[in-house]
């Protein structure tokens, strides 16, 4: 309740900042606008429900962004255009490319599993998480829809869809490039030519460059090794009429990243330790960002994609067909996290064991007193603190000494899909369309963890023993899936101002997996390199998992110029599968050592949800002010969430179920055009969230959903005023407020950990009770980033001045708790970075 009265205030903030701005214009003339879109003139054209319709029509909260707003705003990825859309956050980069997490009202993208948001570019749906926050090409308009779209788009919409529309060529020669440059040796590059080919044909080219040094870097290597990186594109759009009522649409594209990983500190949260330094109990908000891991992070990322679309009118309907083949391969290197849990520190029966000691022993010698983020700190020996408290270290993940290993970890995915879909052309009372869709999928996935012997990681999964970084523990699985699906959709024009709307689609997706693993030893402990080998070979797996997403829709026209709306819809993500042997390892490591009762299976279960919502959406003063305010309640059943776990065995990741997960909140959006070329606009959000069952985790029954902002606040501006006949001066501020988030459900929560075990058998020789963890720092608190935008533009060039995060808010990226190690491993948000930009366009 207190996040709705926020809401209150804050709405009636926005209202007193933008209502009151019509009396200073009243008699100037202008027509409804977007959610964050200054007037231009025209009514605001989507594809929402797949069919073009204007803004006002559809009965759904959505924000858009055209091309005028797009170039201001200086959008070129997800994660900027998220940032300005009310109730919608992003997690992206901190792992590796791609690994992208959109929540949109507290329904969230697990990690390892599908998203949950649909990615629909110039109208085929896009199949891999990882192409979430690419580059898509010439962007022209962004459309952001919040609730289930699965009726509509099928898989993985149970939060929304993201509908994108990038340049078609036209009859007219047009192009563009654009060139900037920031602090952090950041560059960036795009560039586009659009030519007619004959009288019926057309080609769009366009390709993008991006390099920086990033933010932070790497004080034990002295280099930039963080947060690094560099990536181009190159796309191709082929469009040409192949008749009076047949258009072909062909496009390519090829992508490439390479940079650095997992750019993680570790922060404790040991209230019990912290007599000894306060450093074990840390607010994550207060943690100083510190880099000192031996080994560089690597990431390298390949994407490829070809798709074709044929479109066919007839007197009454349109026949439309698309195929889409897509290859993403992906790999990273990084420090690993296993050295407090001596993984790699006491000499064993094997020489891999003694040589992986006597590394972390010479490396250790050689690093006494190096300085660490507190309370990580090198003494005389590199056996972990509890075991050796006079001489021992605390290292902490990705340290400086050999002592934590290495990890290599690679996803490979393939998919080809295509839909067929038959669609009335609107000239009736009646608009309906039905289709059927297929794609398979093709996924290899492979964490290994290695020693390290001081001469660096050996890209393969699989090093054997006697190596110069030989693997300890494996996981490689290829996974197979193939989705049928057939759907359609009915709109009534009840009468001039009722329309009602529905849809459906049912989702069939055949699930299997395949072990890769070898059954060899592990040469350091004597067991399986698999911990799931322990109870014999893994056999293959195989699952269905089915789920029909209807969806009810009504807009009723109190007027020209306002809308009341409702909808309710059914939203689903398929279950899957977990690297096998995870079950195995989370009962033997937590379950029977310190007697927690979290429960994680190999397969996971589907996600289905509830969704009402119900808005009004219009405009006032003859346009000049436009507004939509919406509420909406959502019950989400088996809910997929991203857990974390180290220990002595290594590191795992894995989804797990939440069983029941209630939602509810509201949005509200203002624009208000001040005067000709000045615009204001703002919106807020409220989310309230509560987890109403969770057999994987009981306690935290009565938390908040993971990965949800209390509240986001957006506040803007855009000023456009002449210089001269031909030069205009433009100014553009956006501030975004994002409010408290939880990544985990554990939260105001106790747990025991690996050293509530480990204590009374070491020889301090204390109670268990000594290393339990408390969770209730680990929140990310609010924070609010202002980006700027300022310059001149003329008829066909323009040079503009930028400031992302103005102020230089320091905030948190992410917060990863790993319940059972005792902390939180965290990744830092962007910092200030100011730059210029040139722009020339024909």
């Amino acid at each position: 309740m207190r996040n709705l009265k926020n809401m209150l205030a804050a709405g009636a903030a926005l209202g007193a900042i933008i209502l009151v701005t019509p009396a200073m214009a009243q008699d100037q003339a202008g027509e409804a606008t977007a959610a964050q879109e200054p007037a231009t003139g025209n009514a605001i054209i989507v594809t929402a429900r797949r069919q073009s319709e204007t803004l006002a029509e559809v009965p759904t909260a959505i924000t858009v962004f055209t091309a005028e707003s797009i170039d201001r705003a200086g959008i070129e990825t997800a994660d900027e255009f998220v940032q300005l859309t009310p109730g919608v956050t992003i997690v992206t980069g901190g792992v590796e490319a791609g690994d992208t997490q959109i929540n949109i009202r507290g329904i969230n993208g697990a990690r390892d599993a599908e998203s949950s948001v649909a990615l629909v570019v110039d109208g085929i749906l896009k199949t891999n998480t990882a192409q979430l926050n690419q580059d898509q090409g010439t962007l022209r308009q962004i459309e952001v829809l919040k609730g289930p779209q699965g009726a509509l788009y099928g898989r993985n919409a149970a939060a929304g869809a993201i509908v994108i529309q990038t340049l078609k060529p036209s009859s007219v020669l047009e192009g563009g490039i654009k060139v900037s440059a920031a602090e952090d040796q950041t560059y960036k590059a795009s560039a586009f030519i659009s030519t007619p080919i004959g009288e019926s044909a057309g080609l769009v080219l366009s390709g993008s460059y991006s390099t920086t040094d990033g933010f932070y870097r790497n004080s034990f290597l002295d280099s930039k090794t963080v947060d690094d990186a560099e990536s181009w594109s190159i796309d191709g759009r082929f469009v040409a009429d192949l008749g009076p009522s047949t258009e072909i649409d062909l496009k390519a594209r090829y992508a490439k990243f390479s940079g650095a990983s997992i750019a993680f500190n570790a922060a404790f949260a040991l209230p019990n330790f912290a007599a000894v330094n306060p450093a074990f109990f840390e607010d994550v908000n207060d943690h100083p960002f510190d880099f000192y891991p031996n080994i560089r992070p690597t990431n390298n990322q390949d994407t490829f994609e070809i798709s074709a679309k044929v479109e066919h009118e007839f007197d009454a309907a349109t026949l439309t067909a698309w195929a889409l083949y897509s290859e993403v391969n992906q790999a990273l290197t990084a420090d690993g996290t296993s050295a407090d849990f001596a993984r790699f520190t006491f000499p064993g029966a094997t020489q891999d064991s003694l040589d992986a000691s006597a590394a972390c022993f010479a490396s250790t010698a050689s690093l006494t007193g190096y300085p660490l983020n507190q309370p990580t700190f090198i003494g005389t020996v590199p056996t972990p603190f509890i075991f050796d408290p006079a001489n021992g270290s605390t290292f902490g993940p990705y340290s400086p000494a050999t002592c934590d290993g290495t990890q290599y970890q690679i996803r490979e995915q393939s998919d080809i899909s295509g839909e067929l879909r038959l669609a009335s052309n609107g000239d009736e009372a009646i608009d309906w369309q039905v289709g059927a869709y297929y794609l398979h999928i093709d996924r290899e996935v492979g964490v290994s963890l290695g020693a390290d012997l001081g001469a660096g990681i050996t890209e393969q999964l699989y090093n054997p023993p006697g190596s110069s970084n030989p693997t300890s523990q494996l996981y490689n699985d290829a996974f197979s899936t193939d989705v049928y699906a057939v759907f359609g959709s009915l709109d009534f024009e009840i009468s001039d101002r009722l329309d009602l709307g529905i849809a459906a689609r049912y989702d069939i997706e055949n699930r299997s997996v395949k072990s890769l693993v070898p059954n060899v030893v592990d040469p350091f402990t004597g067991g399986p390199i698999n911990p799931g080998l322990a109870f014999g070979p893994i056999a293959d797996q195989s699952q269905t998992f089915k789920q029909l997403q209807p969806k009810i829709s009504l807009r009723y026209a109190v007027s020209d110029d306002i809308n009341l709306y409702a909808n309710w819809g059914i939203g689903f993500k398929s279950g899957g599968f977990n690297n096998q042997g995870s079950a195995a390892i989370v009962d033997a490591a937590f379950n029977q050592f310190i007697g927690t009762n979290v429960l994680i299976e190999d397969v996971f279960k589907k996600e289905k949800s509830s969704a009402f919502e119900a808005g009004l959406k219009g405009e006032l003063f003859n346009g000049r002010v436009t507004f939509d305010l919406a509420g909406y309640h959502t019950t989400v059943n088996d809910m997929q969430f991203f857990e974390f776990f180290v220990g002595g065995f290594g590191l795992l990741r894995v989804v797990s179920n939440i069983d029941e997960v209630e939602l509810y909140g509201g949005e509200l959006n203002l624009n208000a055009e001040v005067m000709p070329g000045w615009n204001v606009f703002g919106s807020v959000n409220v989310t309230e969230s509560e987890i109403k069952e969770n057999a994987s985790r009981p306690a935290t029954v009565g938390n908040k959903s993971p990965y949800t902002a209390d509240y986001t606040i957006n506040l803007g501006t855009q000023l456009e005023q002449p210089v001269t006949d031909t030069m205009d001066f433009v100014v553009r501020a956006d501030y975004r407020i994002t409010g408290p988030t939880w990544f985990h459900t554990v939260q105001d929560d106790t747990s025991p950990t690996l050293f509530s075990g480990l204590l009374p058998d070491s020889a301090l020789a204390l109670p268990s009770f000594v290393g339990d963890a408390d969770y209730s720092r680990t929140q990310r608190d609010k924070f609010g980033v202002l980006n700027v935008r300022a310059g001149i533009e003329a008829d066909n060039w323009s040079i503009i001045a930028f400031a992302d995060n103005l102020t230089n808010k320091k905030y948190l990226n992410e917060v990863i708790p790993a319940i059972e190690f005792g902390g939180a491993f965290l990744s830092p948000g962007a910092l200030r970075r100011i730059g210029v930009e040139l722009g020339y366009t024909f």
